[in-house]
């Protein structure tokens, strides 16, 4: 139960820090390509990446503290869903470059990142 608990604690920690990202991205106007979930997404990665690769060893003292961090700072604040999302509104929109960019970038950028960290 107490496993729940952390889950819970970090999801609403990495979605409030999601929710923090897209209103600062927002102060910018409101962009045509999804920067505010490429940046989420990729920021994510670079927490996973840490914790999986980098701190795996130190954390391994705290397992609460790793699953809080692991499945759910960083499923809270990545976003699949929302990705997906986006990426269909810029393909039935027409625009099939910003819809080819924004899945590469996801993909190249987010995987680059898991690689240098793990």
């Amino acid at each position: 139960m107490k496993q729940f608990l952390f889950v819970f604690l970090g999801g609403g920690l990495g979605s409030m820090v999601r929710f923090g990202v897209s209103l600062l991205i927002q102060q910018f106007g409101k962009p045509v390509f999804p920067i505010a979930t490429l940046t989420a997404n990729f920021l994510s990665c670079i927490v996973l990446g840490l914790a999986a690769g980098i701190w795996s060893k130190q954390l391994l003292n705290f397992p609460y503290l790793n699953i809080m961090l692991i499945v759910g700072f960083c499923g809270g604040f990545s976003t699949f869903s929302t990705f997906s999302l986006e990426s269909l509104a810029l393909l039935r929109d027409g625009n099939y470059y910003l819809f080819a960019l924004n899945i590469l970038l996801s993909l190249i950028l987010c995987i680059s990142v898991l690689w240098i960290l793990k």
